[in-house]
């Protein structure tokens, strides 16, 4: 295994951070990304602040495990939020040692997201983290190539959720639009090719909303393991050779009825085989 295989918050939401460390060691991961600002309006927060109990007890679950925090998440950028609410998310983040901030382009005025992106960018970086926007399906900022852009004009990173890269219509070929090194992590999962209807769960974790919209019900409650879909990771592994994994598959059914330690289990498996067959069929290509 040649690259470190993270643990997405949205796989195990409902594991606050210090168990999600825990959960996450037990099963082989190597770092998380932990939800320290809610993504959603209906959505519990966490009270990770930096130096509440809670941050507290997650740092000292990362030194007794030597998992780390890889990213935090999310800031939505929605022409409302400004300094005075994204640098507590820092602060949060700062504390757990996070190097990436997940940021969400939800402002249709495009002149002010790259504004606020760009003051976020500079603010970030004096704690050592990279903001880096995901395109979302559904968002204002929804394909990879309007995530691209952004990024030359701001300097923020990409992180790229599969999922959402393939729902808007993504092609390996569209990884070449970003600056180079610009992509942070690949949040890997898998899915079917169309966009499947799904029945949204009577309780989801954290009350996340979903609207009762397909792609949002697909988004939060039901990926699938890596490997078991239509989407193109191999090659989306082979374009990104040196960049991290982060598995994030909520898939609320199956751990409902087979727990939180199975599933964690099979996506560790189903992980480890995809980047061993995308490693050898790399090495294969360049012989």
């Amino acid at each position: 295994m040649t690259r470190p295989i993270g643990l997405a918050h949205l796989s195990a939401l409902h594991l606050p951070p210090p168990e999600l460390v825990e959960a996450a060691a037990d099963c082989g991961f190597t770092s998380i990304g932990a939800r320290v600002h809610p993504a959603t309006a209906s959505e519990t927060r966490y009270p990770m602040a930096a130096g509440s109990p809670m941050s507290a007890q997650t740092r000292a679950r990362l030194e007794d495990t030597g998992v780390r925090v890889f990213d935090v998440e999310v800031f939505t950028l929605d022409g409302m939020r400004n300094r005075g609410e994204w640098m507590p998310v820092l602060e949060a983040g700062a504390a757990l040692g996070a190097r990436v901030l997940n940021v969400i382009g939800g402002d249709d005025d495009r002149h002010r997201l790259t504004d606020s992106l760009a003051a976020l960018v500079r603010d970030a970086h004096e704690f050592g983290i990279t903001s880096s926007i995901e395109p979302i399906s559904y968002q204002k900022v929804d394909t990879f190539r309007a995530a691209a852009a952004v990024a030359e004009q701001t300097g923020c990173g990409i992180m790229l959720d599969v999922l959402h890269f393939v729902r808007a219509g993504g092609t390996v070929g569209d990884l070449a639009a970003a600056p180079p090194g610009a992509v942070q992590v690949i949040q890997l999962c898998d899915g079917p090719a169309a966009v499947p209807h799904l029945e949204a769960p009577r309780r989801m974790p954290l009350g996340q909303d979903t609207n009762g919209s397909d792609r949002q019900i697909e988004s939060r409650a039901k990926r699938q393991v890596p490997g078991d879909g239509a989407f193109p990771l191999i090659e989306i592994l082979a374009a990104l050779p040196d960049v991290p994994v982060s598995v994030e598959v909520p898939d609320v059914a199956f751990v409902e009825s087979h727990g939180i330690t199975e599933h964690l289990h099979r996506l560790m498996a189903a992980t480890q085989q995809l980047i061993t067959t995308a490693d050898t069929e790399r090495t294969e290509a360049i012989r």
